[in-house]
């Protein structure tokens, strides 16, 4: 059975080739503190059709290069489409912050 994940792509420099963060959500065994993971996968995308911020997923194939053992599946949520949805930090400085 061929792993399945979901992730978001990083970079899309490379032709057919996607950077994948995925995200995971887990315990710390010792601390019991609650520790957010990325695991960066390098994906295979044939028809170069997702961009960086969209959301795809990605399946465990052969290996293709010295990275690449995951392939894009589908687009799950575009970032054209997301922009709006997705909160930023990256909101204009108060006038106080910026004297």
């Amino acid at each position: 059975m061929r792993r399945r994940l979901v992730g978001v792509v990083a970079s899309d420099r490379c032709d057919k080739t996607r950077r994948v963060e995925v995200r995971r959500v887990y315990r710390h065994a010792k601390y019991q503190k609650t520790v957010t993971g990325t695991t960066v996968c390098h994906a295979h995308d044939e028809g170069n059709v997702s961009k960086v911020g969209d959301v795809v997923e990605i399946i465990e194939s052969r290996p293709m290069s010295r990275l690449k053992r995951w392939c894009v599946v589908s687009v799950v949520t575009s970032a054209r489409k997301a922009d709006s949805a997705i909160p930023y930090n990256d909101a204009p400085a108060t006038e106080s912050a910026q004297s």
